[in-house]
């Protein structure tokens, strides 16, 4: 078993590209970086999480999907072509909200 040895913060511009098809790719834009060894404190990896949870290696990563590789893209040229285009953050109507509180 490995374990998380430091985690930071994906800089922009860093992306995991998946494998959905033969002939498609989708990037998401890599949230962070994880540096895992092994349990004995060998086999050093570092592995990033993208913006929607997946990693290499994850159980439930989306169906079908491969991963292919991380890229790097300048912020200023723009996403990948195959960049999932959904917003990041998107509010979802489904699931529990904050609601302010009332001083007693």
């Amino acid at each position: 078993m490995k374990r998380i040895v430091e985690i930071v913060p994906a800089r922009p511009g860093w992306y995991a590209r998946w494998q959905l098809t033969p002939d498609a790719t989708r990037c998401y834009p890599v949230s962070l970086w994880a540096l895992l060894e092994e349990a004995d404190g060998t086999g050093r990896e570092v592995v990033g999480m993208d913006c929607i949870g997946q990693w290499p290696g994850a159980d439930d990563n989306e169906t079908g999907g491969e991963f292919v590789r991380y890229l790097y893209q300048t912020p200023d040229s723009g996403a990948p072509e195959d960049a999932d285009a959904s917003p990041i953050g998107e509010l979802r109507d489904d699931g529990p909200r904050l609601q302010p509180m009332t001083a007693p």
